[in-house]
């Protein structure tokens, strides 16, 4: 008689602590990094802005550059969202415009009986997605179009030429924020590949690349900020303006990374699979690029993140001195120089609005780097 089989019992799910055992050190650190909330929303924080400088001509509702003499200095305007008690579609109110007679102060008051009514996707000035694409659509804006008088929607009010702040905040925010990341790439590459050579070779190059940073280190840096940004000739165009500053910034951000990459580099040149590796006959460029980088690249990670925000404040500081990107370039440093009139801040005090943007870009940055170097060594024991 043919015996019956034994069933075979299913296996059970892994537990927590059998799925740490088995997971790769990336899982490790993305399981760590998505515990720290606050990284989490600031890390969501940061792709906003970054979706935002992309896409900048779609967020603005005006053409950045337009001028009006007779718009300047509107406040920001209210946008209604009730009629009393009862809810109706967003609208603006029109505007009345006279003049202080005693100071020729520019006033601007509510017209309650016009009505602009407001809506997604709307059309407005023309503009090219990605420079190639031609449209006219906007995400918000005047639903019946611009009207022809002065009557029209500022957000965030507008500046002594009577351009839009709304919009012109919206273009700043992809000088600031692509010129942290270009910036922060270059620092990498610099540091990188100079504390590595010099923690990895030794002797008399590694005493030359530390004396070198000590050099650098020793200059304060404002102070040479300064020196270097005027010497870029006014004359030259924004985009040579723009990659001079960049190169500026990042030639006195990288001795920081070079000084960690070289300690970890001593540390690691007499390890066994470096060894191997030199033995084997790989150059030393494969050697540090291909075996010893990857050992602790989620710490690089986190220390470029870190450093992404030094030089956000290092291009709003010379530009708001006036040494940085200058008009017609728009950043958030360009925006603030508007603003360094005292008279001009007590009149407008949303000139001032561009500031709360970079401290929150900052703030989001830091936040972000906090998470990412906690989790940047999944083994360690948490507190």
């Amino acid at each position: 008689m043919a015996t019956r089989p034994e069933a075979i019992p299913a296996e059970s799910p892994p537990s927590a602590d059998e799925r740490e055992f088995i997971a790769s050190q990336l899982q490790l650190v993305w399981w760590r990094f998505i515990r720290h909330r606050l990284a989490v929303v600031a890390t969501g924080v940061i792709i906003l802005f970054y979706i935002i400088a992309v896409f900048a001509e779609f967020f603005a509702i005006h053409d950045p550059h337009e001028t009006a003499a007779d718009r300047a200095f509107i406040a920001p305007q209210r946008v209604h969202l009730f009629d009393g008690f009862r809810p109706v579609r967003p609208y603006v109110n029109g505007l009345i415009h006279s003049r202080d007679p005693v100071t020729l102060k520019p006033l601007y008051a509510e017209d309650e009986d016009v009505r602009y009514p407001l809506g997604l996707f709307v059309k407005g000035n023309e503009y090219k997605m990605f420079g190639v694409i031609p449209t006219s659509r906007h995400l918000f804006g005047l639903r019946d179009g611009r009207p022809e008088e002065l009557e029209t929607f500022y957000l965030l009010g507008t500046d002594r030429l009577g351009r839009d702040l709304f919009s012109r905040l919206m273009h700043g925010t992809r000088l600031s924020m692509s010129i942290g990341l270009v910036g922060v790439l270059i620092s990498l590459f610099l540091g990188v590949t100079l504390g590595g050579i010099s923690g990895f070779r030794g002797g008399l190059v590694d005493t030359l690349i530390q004396r070198m940073i000590e050099f650098v280190r020793s200059i304060p840096t404002i102070p040479l900020w300064l020196a270097l940004a005027s010497a870029v000739p006014r004359d030259w165009s924004v985009i040579k303006i723009y990659f001079a500053i960049t190169i500026i910034i990042s030639l006195l951000g990288w001795t920081t990374l070079a000084r960690e990459v070289r300690g970890r580099f001593l540390a690691m040149r007499e390890e066994d699979f470096v060894v191997a590796a030199r033995l084997y006959g790989s150059s030393e460029i494969r050697v540090i690029f291909r075996h010893m980088l990857p050992s602790f690249s989620s710490h690089i990670i986190a220390t470029t993140t870190l450093a992404v925000p030094a030089i956000i404040i290092a291009e709003t500081s010379l530009s708001f001195l006036g040494l940085g990107l200058r008009a017609p370039a728009i950043s958030w440093g360009t925006l603030l120089f508007e603003a360094q009139n005292l008279n001009a801040v007590a009149n407008a005090p949303w000139l001032m609005i561009p500031g709360p943007f970079v401290l929150v870009a900052i703030l989001a940055f830091n936040f972000m780097g906090d998470g990412l170097r906690d989790a940047a060594d999944p083994y360690s024991v948490r507190k």
